[in-house]
């Protein structure tokens, strides 16, 4: 029997690698932002980021909106979604990766004052150096 082991490297398989892009990244060009102490006071042990989807559909709201629609802030909407996602995986029954999960938002569009039922995406995976992290999306985003 022969001791050749047939473990190759993930460069020797699919060759070099070309192109990367880290979380880290990510967050500094705002394509995910991170949610900072917020998202451990609602429960989570690891760090969690949003996309700039959903921190726009979500979270974004300024003063004008107030005025226009309803009185709102962003803390206050970040802190429903962090709290909904925390719920969600509470309990959860499914195993895996990611689940989808909803909550109630005003839309930010200038003269909505009701609240509508959005969905939203969870998704738990490794960070930059293997440490897992959250990342929250919208339904059609990877």
């Amino acid at each position: 029997m022969s001791n050749i082991s047939n473990e190759q490297s993930a460069e020797s398989f699919f060759g070099e690698v070309i192109s990367t892009y880290t979380r880290a990244q990510a967050i500094e060009d705002g394509v995910l932002i991170d949610a900072g102490s917020m998202a451990s006071e609602a429960g989570f042990k690891w760090p969690v980021a949003l996309t700039s989807e959903v921190w726009a559909d979500c979270m974004a709201w300024a003063e004008d909106d107030s005025e226009q629609q309803v009185h709102q802030d962003q803390s206050g909407r970040l802190w429903d979604v962090l709290y909904m996602a925390s719920h969600a995986i509470r309990t959860s029954k499914d195993p895996g990766d990611r689940l989808l999960f909803q909550l109630y938002r005003v839309a930010r569009d200038g003269h909505s004052t009701e609240a509508v039922l959005v969905t939203l995406k969870l998704i738990i995976g490794p960070g930059d150096a293997g440490e897992p992290v959250i990342t929250i999306l919208l339904p059609n985003e990877d």
